[in-house]
């Protein structure tokens, strides 16, 4: 692929945010949270919702045997509300800073620091699956 090929792809999806793929709007929800300092151990379910996307995991994958239609339709609509909730939990965390822009108040570099460390972490854990 040509370098400006790239280009134009990567300016194609210029308009795109996580508020938009998960069809959310952009009002502040809470404060900004902070990452753990190892980035690749950084959370991005709470304990709560993991746990229970791995129970209802456990569950579909249970009944394969039985019913693998059924099961591989389960599997991917889990997987769709798993990425939903997902491009929420960014989505919230950038109306929390576009919240606080348009307050004019200030955001500290650390805030934004801490937010761009939390999207490559994730956009890493994207490109090694």
């Amino acid at each position: 692929m040509s370098e400006e090929h790239k280009l134009e792809e990567v300016q194609g999806y210029a308009g795109l945010t996580t508020a938009a793929l998960a069809g959310v709007s952009v009002a502040p929800v809470g404060p900004v949270t902070t990452v753990a300092s190892d980035e690749q151990a950084t959370p991005l379910f709470s304990p709560d919702e993991a746990k229970d996307f791995r129970v209802r995991w456990d569950t579909i994958q249970g009944t394969f045997v039985d019913e693998p239609h059924r099961a591989v339709e389960q599997a991917d609509s889990l997987v769709a509300e798993a990425m939903k909730r997902l491009a929420e939990v960014f989505a919230d965390e950038r109306a929390t800073l576009e919240g606080q822009w348009a307050r004019d108040e200030s955001v500290s570099t650390e805030d934004l620091r801490l937010a761009l460390r939390r999207y490559r972490s994730f956009f890493g854990r994207l490109l090694s699956v």
